[in-house]
């Protein structure tokens, strides 16, 4: 069951110690978005551990499945990698892709280096991995390579 992750007065970051991970994850809301995910190597002090979406993404990582396709982000970057990063979000659970389908899956032209280039940017510059599922492109993402290697497992 798909629950609301936003409730007024919820705006700030959120972090809790994951063992499944064997780091924190943390989120940063604002208004009714997501605008970040990082996983640090322990939650900040000032984080707090109870939002209902961070509730989600440790039942996910309990091995519920989740899309986290209605999570609205707060994307801040150039349009053609906001494209990109928009595409990946349609990656589906339990898959993984390589960077050329990600160029075709945003409309670039996956023979064009500039454009495969362009996809490896976006990857990397992704402020909110897990919501925008990077860890199911093979080759560099934002979320560390550990993290979208047990994220991965988790999937299959």
């Amino acid at each position: 069951m798909r629950r609301p992750f936003l409730a007024p007065g919820m705006e700030g970051i959120y972090a809790r110690e994951s063992p499944t991970l064997g780091r924190a994850v943390q989120i940063g809301v604002v208004a009714d978005r997501a605008i970040s995910v990082s996983f640090p190597a322990s939650p900040p002090p000032d984080a707090d551990p109870e939002h209902p979406l961070l509730d989600r993404v440790f039942d996910y990582l309990g091995g519920a499945e989740d899309h986290f396709d209605d999570v609205a982000v707060g994307l801040t970057l150039p349009t053609d990698r906001r494209a990109v990063l928009e595409a990946v979000r349609n990656v589906p659970y339990g898959e993984t892709v390589d960077v050329t389908r990600v160029a075709r899956l945003a409309g670039l032209d996956d023979e064009s280096e500039d454009d495969l280039e362009t996809v490896r940017m976006a990857l990397g510059e992704n402020p909110v991995p897990l919501f925008v599922p990077d860890h199911r492109v093979s080759g560099p993402g934002a979320t560390p390579a550990a993290v979208a290697e047990r994220l991965r497992d988790l999937e299959s």
